[in-house]
C-alpha cells in the first residue's frame, strides 16, 4: 500500500454500504473526482466545505481503492476560516 493526500476536496455525494461508506469528492482546482472508502465508518462530511483527506491506496483485481485514514477541514482554501478540524 502507498499513501495519498488531497486538498480542497468538496463532497459530491455519499453512499452507505454494509462494509463501508463511500464518498465522492471533487477537487476544485483540478476538477478530478475521487471515490474514497471509509471502512471504519467514522467520517462525516458536509457539502460546501473544503476538506484535506489522506489515507492509503490499496489495489485488488486491477482496481485502486482510496481508503480514508484522516480528514480535516481545509482552512487554507475555505471561504470561512473559522471552521475547526474534524
Amino acid at each position: 500500500m502507498t499513501n495519498f493526500s488531497a486538498n480542497n476536496l468538496y463532497l459530491l455525494k455519499s453512499i452507505q454500504y454494509d462494509k463501508a461508506n463511500v464518498f465522492y469528492f471533487k477537487d476544485k482546482h483540478t476538477n478530478r473526482t475521487y471515490k474514497l472508502y471509509d471502512y471504519q465508518k467514522t467520517f462525516v462530511f458536509d457539502k460546501n466545505i473544503p476538506y484535506c483527506v489522506s489515507g492509503k491506496i490499496n489495489s485488488a483485481n486491477n482496481t485502486l481503492y482510496l481508503i480514508i485514514e484522516s480528514a480535516k477541514i481545509d482552512n487554507k482554501n475555505s471561504p470561512d476560516s473559522s471552521y475547526s478540524t474534524l
